[in-house]
Formats: structure tokens, C-alpha cells, sequence
């Protein structure tokens, strides 16, 4: 079956994911507080909500959700960084985790991550190859905790030479553990990667392709739909993972890049149909109430959903 994908934030439900700031962290600090049971604070409340995402969502027939990257604040900055076990409250945290991680096994709920846009694994800069290795296995740590399959970047910069960068991808994949290799996606983007330029990639290095639809359109290549679909499926070893929006003008508009509240029934690809095991991340502003929308559409046009 085919699940939808909610994307890290609720819209409607009072369900919240709390952060804080290196500089609210100093601060803090330089009152002669200790931090770490600031962050102790903001973590239990973290997972005490991704708790709730997972029944959320177990209880509105959506089968995958997208976790926020910061559900551990600032845990690899250099001057604020921590491990679980430095936090007060560290038993209970871990124990938290695990029950986030068998509530989702046990209602069937695929769990992932997207890291934000600084980590950039083809950069030529090594401080900033340095920072995304560090920030992808913390994403390694938080996926072995809560049983999530899959950590989803982008290509990177093309750097005027996007063999080249795509080549210093692959060599800098190499530096990451085992676990994290194992979780690794790629997505083309809107900008720069296209299906076609990752592909080959992805067959090098054996890592999946996460196919954005919507991606793809706004950056087109020599491959139709139905044949990034095909070879984007190729490429995987577990239940595929794609994305779909819509552009917040139409398509018809100078930036079709901007992501729509909701997703246009007639933007998803006819060819995902008849897929028989597929999640796809519903990326739309109105976060769940897309999703729940977006499913009822499907499920009346006779879409087999988890």
C-alpha cells in the first residue's frame, strides 16, 4: 500500500516542537544556570509531543511522518553541544525514545528525517564537510533511537562544475559510519541536481533517490515522470520515499518553486498510482489538513492507502 507523509509541524492540531538559541543557551550559562537543564526541559516536551505526532497520525490514517531536525537542540554546536547521557534527565529520555519508536512500529509508522539545507556533503570548504558529516550522524543517533529508515539531503552545489562536486559527494560519503551510509538518501532539487544528474550517483554509491515531482518539474531534464519514477524506484533497497507539492501561484507563474497550502490532486503523478509500496512526503504549508485532504481525494479516485 501507499502511505502519505506528514512533514514535521502541525497546522490545526496542538501539537509543538520547542527550540532555543546558542545565544539564550550563553546567556544562561553566564548567570551561573545550568543549560543543560534547560535543554533537559525542551527535550522531555519534544518527545512527550512526537509522541503525540505518532497517535496523531495514527489516528488519521497517516502511515509516515517527517521529524523535525531539532528535536535535540543545538546537540552538535561547538560551544553548547551535549550528549544524551550529560542531560539531567538522561534515563528518562532514552526511555522516551523507545516509546516514541514502539508506538510508531506498532501502529506502522514510518519515521524520517530531512536535515536543513547547511548540510552540505559535496562542499568544497572541509570546515563545512566537517559540520554536515557531525550534523548527519547526530541524525544517525536521533534514527537509531526512534527506528526512522531514512535521512534525506540534497545534492549540494553545483560549484561551476557539477561532476566534479557530485564526485566530492561520493568521496565524502565514504567518511560517514556505516549506520548513517545505511539511512543515506539523496532528492534533486529546483535549482541545481536533476534526476538525471543524480542517478548516476545513486548507482555508484548504492543510496536511494528520493524523486520530487514537483522538484523535477520546476527543473526538467531528458527524463519524463514515468521514467524518473521507474529509475528512482531502481534505486532503493526499502519502501521507496517520494515528494509531492504544488506551487503556490500555479504553474503558470514566473516561481512555481513556492509550495502551495494544499496539493492539486492532478499534480500527482498518475504513474505512482499502481506503485504497490510507496510513502510520500505531502510537502504543503497546511501540513496535516493537506495530508488528510489530499488522502480523502485519493481514496474516491480508488488509490490503494495505508
Amino acid at each position: 500500500m501507499k502511505r502519505l507523509a506528514l512533514c514535521c509541524l502541525f497546522l490545526e492540531a496542538p501539537i509543538r516542537f520547542r527550540t532555543t538559541t546558542v545565544r539564550y543557551l550563553l546567556t544562561i550559562k553566564s548567570k551561573g544556570e545550568d543549560p543543560l537543564e534547560y535543554l533537559d526541559a525542551i527535550i522531555i516536551s519534544n518527545l512527550e509531543n512526537l509522541l503525540l505526532a505518532v497517535d496523531f497520525c495514527s489516528d488519521h490514517g497517516i502511515r509516515a511522518f517527517r521529524i523535525n531536525s531539532g528535536l535535540l537542540p543545538v546537540y552538535t554546536h561547538p560551544e553548547c553541544g551535549y550528549q544524551i547521557d550529560d542531560l539531567p534527565s538522561s534515563k528518562s529520555i532514552r526511555a522516551a525514545f523507545e516509546k516514541v519508536k514502539s508506538r510508531a512500529i506498532a501502529n506502522n509508522i514510518r519515521l524520517s528525517f530531512h536535515p536543513d539545507q547547511f548540510v552540505v556533503l559535496n562542499s568544497p570548504k572541509e570546515d563545512v564537510v566537517d559540520r554536515s558529516i557531525e550534523e548527519l550522524e547526530y541524525h544517525g543517533l536521533m534514527a537509531n533511537l526512534l527506528g526512522a529508515d531514512v535521512i534525506n539531503i540534497h545534492g549540494g552545489g553545483g560549484y561551476g562544475d557539477k561532476v566534479g562536486a557530485l564526485k566530492r559527494f561520493a568521496e565524502n560519503f565514504r567518511r560517514l559510519s556505516d549506520r548513517v551510509q545505511g539511512l543515506l538518501t539523496v532528492e534533486n532539487d529546483d535549482r541545481v541536481y536533476t534526476p538525471e544528474d543524480l542517478l548516476p550517483l545513486c548507482e555508484k554509491i548504492k543510496i536511494p533517490l528520493v524523486y520530487d515531482v514537483h522538484h523535477h518539474r520546476c527543473l526538467p531534464d531528458n527524463l519524463n515522470v514515468a521514467q524518473a519514477t521507474e529509475r528512482a524506484l531502481s534505486t532503493w533497497n526499502r519502501e521507496p520515499l517520494f515528494h509531492i507539492s504544488s506551487p503556490k501561484e500555479g504553474w503558470a507563474e514566473k516561481n512555481p518553486r513556492l509550495h502551495h497550502d494544499f496539493i492539486d490532486i492532478n499534480d500527482v503523478p498518475i504513474e505512482w498510482r499502481e506503485i504497490e509500496n510507496l510513502t510520500i512526503d505531502i510537502e504543503a504549508k497546511a501540513k496535516e489538513i493537506a495530508v488528510m485532504r489530499l488522502y480523502d481525494q485519493l481514496l474516491k479516485q480508488g488509490w490503494n492507502l495505508a
